[in-house]
């Protein structure tokens, strides 16, 4: 089947890596999942046969057709959609899991989108570009931790599970790739979301600055040092905690 470059798709082909997922994964028999990104099939046709019922979004018309042909299955709904659009609620489907091969032209954008209905899944096993990974798994004062890992761990437990070396797709990307597992939990209750991520956003869009320059215009020093953070320390060294009691004290 012919790729279309402008998708970003690299199709994985390493039977080995497959299993990996699918262990790591762990489906059972009746259970829902959302395949994001099914492209040839690689990780369907193994949920199938372990007994799942699988909801695939596929954006590519002539992948979503391949599909319904190789998988003649009653137990497969193919979406022709776009992931970022996709309404993953209208499926009204309790314990959904998600599994997927992320674009990576798409990949920051569409985990920003799976994690608003984070609560809506029970777990997402994910492939990522690696660098992506990193930062979605990053802890307060690393290097990578941003916007992305206080989003996630806000909602999510983020467990970066291995790696996978660019031989694994065809076409080979440029880059490393890791699978990562979300778990939604309740650790942290967000009362004023928007707010939250808002502040978190602002934060981030001037990490260089001190927490206090960052946010002018949406908090003053007062409210800052109120919800018990140093103005003088920069967006990464603060955590999510934080950023929960900082979204709190605003108007």
């Amino acid at each position: 089947m012919k790729r279309r470059p402008r998708l970003g798709q690299h199709f994985l082909t390493d039977a080995s890596v497959i299993q990996q997922i699918v262990t790591t994964t762990a489906p059972g028999a009746g259970e829902h999942f959302v395949e994001i990104g099914p492209g040839r099939g690689a990780l369907t046709g193994p949920l199938l046969s372990r007994g799942a019922i699988v909801h695939a979004v596929e954006i590519d018309p002539a992948l979503a057709q391949g599909l319904r042909a190789s998988f003649p299955h009653e137990r497969l709904s193919v979406h022709l959609a776009d992931a970022l659009e996709f309404d993953y609620a209208a499926l009204k489907i309790p314990d959904l899991r998600l599994i997927g091969n992320l674009p990576y032209y798409l990949s920051t954008p569409l985990l920003f989108r799976l994690l608003e209905s984070a609560a809506g899944f029970r777990d997402m096993t994910v492939m990522l570009q690696r660098e992506v990974a990193e930062r979605l798994c990053a802890p307060p004062g690393s290097r990578r931790y941003g916007r992305l890992s206080v989003t996630a761990a806000v909602r999510c437990r983020a467990e970066p599970c291995f790696s996978v070396a660019p031989v694994a797709f065809e076409p080979p990307p440029k880059v490393h790739s890791m699978v990562v597992r979300l778990t939604p939990d309740s650790r942290y209750r967000i009362h004023r979301p928007d707010t939250f991520d808002r502040v978190v956003r602002q934060a981030f869009s001037q990490r260089r600055k001190t927490v206090a320059n960052a946010l002018r215009g949406l908090a003053d020093r007062e409210q800052i040092t109120t919800a018990g953070i140093d103005p003088t320390k920069r967006p990464e060294q603060i955590d999510v905690e934080a950023y929960l009691r900082l979204s709190e004290h605003l108007d």
